[in-house]
């Protein structure tokens, strides 16, 4: 695509902020490249920066005018970085600390749901003192045991039994020391991409595994990403506006992703909100824009335009 020379100026020297130190820190690092690749592309004035440990001292050491966040998980998903540019005075893309803490902590949003009476499945806790009995009466069988605070399917196990429940829980223990045990529902999973305020075409998952886990979304060959969806025009309309609905309450901005299962009594549940999503060769948010006519290089420059100034004002 081409731009002006004055949208170019515009945008000033802009970082795309990718690695961290979680354990999406490969997937970011892929996203990061790719966003990296399509803005020079563009004849924009961009570097990356793949923050490690001493994150604060390398963004503090770089002149730039604006940030382009293309980090996954913890540190950089999670409002932390989204903190510190905010105290720099720098536009960045995605939602704000609020949201971005909120979309990270699974259990959290999903409280914030409920108390809206939006539908998402019913869950609890875990410890290592859970009573698995009780567990299994008050939630049923399948269950979903996650980290808390993980994205990319990390972590995560399918649970069909109490004996498989400990070591779901250690399995998850491994990331995180907030684990979520979730009902299992059974039906076609869709994710709804949004930028800047518009849900895009909805896609269908269709994977051979249990769930539509790590591999499913990064490394197999066989999962089907459809589109059309599969849904009627009017469900899938529902879903889209069920989605926008959860993304605004939990506070989202520029860009993100929500991800809904629908049941066998066509019943949609919100599983999650991602507040900065992958931009792999696998991503859903790029196929998802892909079908309604935009390309990868014009969806990096539509989200690069939503950074905003979300200064601090103490």
């Amino acid at each position: 695509m081409n731009l002006s020379k004055e949208e170019v100026q515009g945008f000033g020297r802009v970082a795309v902020l990718m690695g961290g130190c979680s354990a999406e820190r490969e997937v970011s690092l892929r996203s990061g490249n790719a966003v990296l690749e399509a803005l020079l592309r563009s004849g924009v004035d961009a570097f990356g920066l793949d923050l490690g440990e001493e994150a604060l001292a390398q963004l503090l050491a770089e002149k730039f005018d604006r940030a382009f966040i293309a980090l996954h998980g913890r540190g950089g998903e999670d409002g932390s970085i989204q903190g510190v540019l905010e105290w720099m005075r720098i536009p960045y893309t995605g939602s704000d600390v609020m949201a971005s803490a909120l979309g990270m902590d699974k259990f959290k949003c999903k409280q914030v749901w409920q108390g809206l009476g939006l539908p998402t499945p019913a869950s609890s806790l875990l410890s290592s003192t859970t009573n698995a009995q009780e567990l299994v009466k008050k939630l049923g069988l399948p269950l979903m045991v996650k980290p808390a605070h993980e994205g990319s399917s990390i972590g995560m196990s399918k649970v069909t039994s109490v004996e498989q429940l400990a070591a779901a829980y250690a399995e998850a223990s491994c990331y995180d020391t907030r684990i979520l045990a979730e009902r299992f529902i059974s039906g076609p999973e869709f994710t709804v991409s949004i930028v800047d305020g518009v849900a895009l075409p909805v896609i269908g998952l269709k994977t051979s595994h249990d769930f539509y886990d790590f591999s499913a979304k990064y490394t197999a060959t066989d999962t089907q990403y459809l589109l059309p969806c599969g849904l009627t025009l009017e469900e899938e309309t529902a879903i889209q506006q069920l989605a926008l609905d959860a993304y605004q309450a939990v506070g989202c901005e520029s860009w993100g992703r929500v991800d809904i299962m629908v049941d066998e009594a066509k019943q949609p549940w919100l599983l999650e909100v991602n507040t900065s999503p992958g931009m792999t060769d696998h991503s859903l948010v790029p196929q998802a824009a892909a079908y309604a006519g935009i390309s990868f290089d014009q969806l990096v420059i539509n989200i690069l335009k939503t950074a905003n100034l979300k200064v601090f004002r103490g």
